[in-house]
């Protein structure tokens, strides 16, 4: 079956609830199977561009009431929101393999200031005591269990040759925690822009992992071909972090039906999707914000983005800056003015109609904002240059 470039700009639309057509919270981070969470202002952007009607309480209550959400490390060892149901999922295909390299890193890191006695006498030692310190007090932040914990406050050189650093053993330590589903993040310590967070036991907070499917990396990989099929063999390895050998795996063992793009390229869908092109019609305008997971969700990013633009909306490093979508296709960027006003500049041509639709859209999030300034963790040129002006 062939899958054109023009299909592929709207199922992407339509799937990924561009139209902000996402009934609620919990239903626009499965349309993505996953949230970018890296910057603690994305996740709420990311919902508010696919549910009308947003607010930031919305995902709040996901989080930290109805509890729906959990925010863990999975795919590239990248922080994310995902459906709490399928952690499990997640921790199998991807932040488990993770979360046991960090450990290895943090036992050697140890070992090179203590003997390997003293090492593992002093990490047992400390897991023991934030076990039961949020066991007594639910919810703590780090320098709360820092104080409660004195052996959280032992200090590690990281790094390698030049490229070393001292941190408190609570740094690396919560993190791997964390990363083996022992304990989580819950609220954060400041206003909803912060990316500092109370943690507290996962079997508290959750009731512990979901049961794990029988082939997480399967399991993912269909989620991922569900919401972002057809994609390539590389885009789905880049995505996952995965080995070249381990994507042809999972995509196997997920019965992943073969497609040719206009390209000539071959890419794959889900089993069930094999002859469902899908799309949606008329003009759809989209503001989402850097590191959103439709731009981040493929390698290979010609068919929604022009090559001359790549520079203006990613970094050095990859990722991406806010961007103005128009009809599945990345056609501009915006970013904030000191006064609040969101910016934004087209960068390809539109309609003049569309073009008015990009300025209703700016408006309308300028009053989401409601006079609060953010500022995305990392910046691309075309932010910069917008943010700078007033």
């Amino acid at each position: 079956m062939l899958i054109t470039t023009a299909q592929r700009r709207a199922r992407l639309v339509e799937r990924h609830y561009l139209t902000g057509s996402a009934p609620d919270v919990e239903t626009a981070v499965a349309g993505v199977v996953a949230l970018h969470s890296s910057d603690p202002i994305s996740p709420y952007l990311s919902v508010g561009a696919r549910v009308a009607g947003f607010t930031v309480a919305d995902l709040d209550r996901a989080l930290f009431a109805d509890r729906t959400l959990w925010r863990l490390h999975a795919m590239r060892r990248t922080l994310f929101v995902v459906p709490a149901g399928q952690a499990a999922m997640f921790d199998v295909a991807a932040g488990r393999a993770i979360a046991e390299r960090e450990r290895t890193r943090l036992v050697k890191w140890l070992r090179a200031d203590l003997s390997g006695r003293a090492a593992a006498s002093l990490l047992d030692d400390a897991e023991a005591a934030v076990i039961e310190e949020l066991a007594g007090q639910g919810e703590l932040r780090t320098a709360e269990l820092s104080e409660r914990v004195p052996a959280l406050q032992q200090t590690l050189t990281v790094g390698s040759g030049t490229w070393t650093s001292e941190t408190p053993l609570s740094s690396r330590l919560l993190y791997v925690m964390a990363m083996e589903g022992t304990i989580v993040r819950t609220r954060p310590a400041g206003s909803w822009r912060s990316s500092q967070y109370h943690w507290a036991l996962a079997s508290d907070w959750f009731g512990g992992l979901p049961e794990p499917p029988a082939d997480g990396a399967a399991a993912l990989a269909q989620r991922y071909l569900e919401r972002f099929g057809p994609a390539t063999e590389h885009d789905l390895r880049w995505w996952a972090g995965w080995g070249a050998g381990a994507t042809r795996a999972a995509l196997a063992a997920a019965g992943a039906v073969a497609v040719e793009l206009d390209d000539g390229v071959e890419a794959f869908v889900a089993p069930d999707d094999a002859t469902s092109p899908g799309g949606v019609e008329g003009d759809t305008v989209a503001f989402l914000p850097g590191l959103d997971p439709t731009p981040m969700g493929w390698k290979q990013r010609h068919w929604y983005l022009d090559d001359e633009l790549v520079p203006d909306v990613f970094d050095r490093n990859g990722n991406v800056g806010p961007t103005v979508w128009w009809n599945g296709r990345i056609v501009g960027g915006w970013g904030q003015r000191p006064s609040g006003v969101v910016a934004f500049e087209i960068l390809t041509e539109v309609p003049r109609h569309v073009a008015s639709l990009v300025e209703a859209r700016a408006e309308e999030l300028t009053g989401w904002f409601g006079g609060e300034h953010v500022t995305p963790r990392f910046r691309t040129p075309l932010e910069r240059r917008l943010s700078a002006l007033d």
